[in-house]
């Protein structure tokens, strides 16, 4: 089951088989329905993969079940992209819309969020860096180990001569930075590959690595120049991100526990599902 809304609602079973039958309300899920659902529910075991995606579609069914009840008529929707929702898929879109009405985040709830989490809001920190690429593709094992040895060469020759850089990376660089004396410009989260990036944080600032830093392309000689801390980041600027992050916190809650007020209503066998006789709060 692919639908969003049902896993987000799903609470983990307790029965450790699989039941003989799974049902709502007397309609048996069938287990072939079940084992082909498991693909979307990743476990560290089969048995926990079956109970999650039995769950799943008990919920679905939950849901539809009560979509038809009360009247509804699918009106399946289609995305920017062409994609159409099915019918049920449609259905169970109009209930949670018509019946899992929840209020949206003021500013007082917003502003309680962000001086609690302040940490959480701040501008991206900047490095300032410059490279000599050494270029060895990753499947070329002498290629590499030349590579590297060469690198850590450079990297003996600029520690005894650090004005050689520019020079060097000029020279050898395979990056079109080695023209600029092989700087990178201020680089941001996500503009390098992860391996670099990495390394980035952690070299020293002011002086090139003492080792290399190997990635997909190659080895790197690199000095990061300059790092600057990110920024706290004002209230205006988050807020609606903030907003957003609540409106989806309280929808999830709401629906979870509408689900479990159709529980308390429904029978159920072959998987536990948390029930709740009381009314829906919103």
């Amino acid at each position: 089951m692919t639908d969003a809304t049902a896993s987000a609602c799903a609470v983990k079973p307790a029965v450790s088989h699989k039941p003989k039958t799974v049902s709502v309300n007397g309609v048996a899920i069938a287990r072939a329905a079940i084992a082909q659902e498991t693909q979307n529910h990743p476990a560290a075991k089969p048995i926990e993969a079956w109970q999650a995606a039995a769950h799943a579609l008990v919920v679905r069914e939950l849901l539809l079940q009560e979509a038809r009840r009360i009247g509804l008529s699918p009106a399946p929707a289609q995305d920017g992209e062409g994609r159409r929702e099915t019918e049920e898929e449609a259905l169970i879109r109009q209930l949670v819309e018509d019946e899992v009405v929840t209020p949206q985040a003021d500013e007082a709830s917003c502003r309680r969020y962000f001086d609690a989490n302040r940490i959480r809001f701040q501008s991206p920190a900047i490095i300032e860096a410059r490279h000599i690429l050494l270029p060895a593709a990753p499947g070329d094992a002498p290629a590499r180990m030349e590579a590297s040895r060469q690198a850590s060469l450079l990297i003996l020759q600029i520690q005894q001569d650090p004005g050689c850089f520019a020079a060097l990376a000029a020279a050898v660089s395979a990056c079109p930075s080695g023209q600029t004396g092989g700087h990178l410009g201020q680089i941001g989260p996500g503009q390098t590959v992860p391996e670099f990036e990495t390394a980035l944080g952690r070299l020293p600032i002011g002086s090139v690595g003492e080792d290399p830093v190997e990635t997909r392309y190659g080895f790197h000689i690199v000095s990061v120049e300059r790092r600057i801390p990110g920024q706290p980041l004002p209230f205006e600027a988050v807020r609606p991100r903030i907003a957003a992050w609540l409106d989806e916190k309280v929808r999830r809650m709401a629906i979870q526990q509408y689900i479990t007020i159709l529980a308390g209503r429904a029978e159920i066998t072959g998987v536990e599902i948390a029930a709740s006789p009381s009314p829906l709060v919103q």
